[in-house]
């Protein structure tokens, strides 16, 4: 079994959680160490199972806690060169490890496998975390869905997939030309419909939960969002994170004799079929 959360996913900061009964990992810390305490403490997470922080990228919504937070804890941050030169971090050098490209990384009992994504920064990663052939993907700010994305989705059983922005609500927004172009123009970020289709299309049977990530504030509505998605979900079960809040911590299990349980932690074991 892995627990999974979003402790915040949006623009304002992205923070994902995802470990077993002994260890843990982060994907990005956007939000600040305080909070990032305060979070998991809130939802029974102990800090101290935390045994590596993994960075996809250089911008302040994935980084803006990751100096505090490795330093308090002495957490190792796996971070490649490029990414980490262009967001300044100033990290203890000990605790900086790099990553090479669909090379495995063992965390304990976790192993993590870095894929390169297609966005604006210097060396953009994707991530899924595997433990007992439970594989969990983070997968957001994509531009577009490469092979190596629909690869990867195809393998998880519980997914971080973005879903940032309505084509129309974008096209029609206030923004200014120039931004419109940056989010939509294959190195910013996946719309709603470039992320229903990945789903649609490359989902396995046994992905069991789907956690809609990196909603847009301005050009999204979480409601459309919800019904595009739920329309054909099977028994998939479709969560929009939110931008303001953790959500709840769900416990993913390997896949039985053609079922799969999700649930909340704390709450009775539901079956999806």
């Amino acid at each position: 079994m892995l627990q999974i959360a979003s402790l915040n996913s949006g623009s304002n900061g992205n923070c994902y959680y995802i470990g077993n009964s002994t260890e843990a990992v982060l994907v990005d810390a956007g939000i600040s160490c305080r909070e990032i305490e305060k979070r998991m403490k809130g939802l029974g997470l102990a800090i101290e199972k935390v045994k590596a922080i993994f960075i996809s990228h250089e911008h302040s919504d994935h980084i803006r806690g990751v100096e505090g937070l490795s330093k308090k804890f002495k957490l190792p941050v796996y971070v490649n060169e490029a990414t980490r030169t262009s967001g300044r971090l100033m990290l203890d050098l000990s605790l900086i490890q790099s990553f090479d490209d669909k090379q495995s990384i063992d965390i304990h009992e976790l192993s993590i496998i870095p894929f390169q994504k297609k966005h604006d920064a210097a060396d953009p990663y994707s991530f899924t975390i595997s433990y007992n052939s439970i594989n969990i993907g983070v997968y957001t700010d994509i531009g577009q869905p490469c092979a190596a994305l629909k690869e990867h989705f195809n393998t998880c059983d519980a997914a971080f997939l973005e879903a940032n922005y309505d084509e129309e609500m974008l096209a029609t927004g206030n923004y200014p030309y120039h931004l419109k172009e940056r989010i939509s123009g294959g190195l910013g970020h996946l719309s709603n419909r470039e992320a229903y289709d990945v789903f649609q299309q490359h989902r396995s049977d046994k992905l069991s939960l789907l956690l809609l990530s990196h909603l847009s504030a301005n050009n999204n509505c979480p409601i459309k969002v919800q019904e595009l998605f739920t329309q054909n979900a099977g028994h998939t079960e479709i969560i929009v994170l939110s931008r303001h809040q953790a959500s709840a911590v769900f416990e993913v299990h390997a896949k039985r004799q053609q079922n799969s349980i999700v649930q909340p932690a704390g709450t009775k074991q539901m079956s999806l079929f």
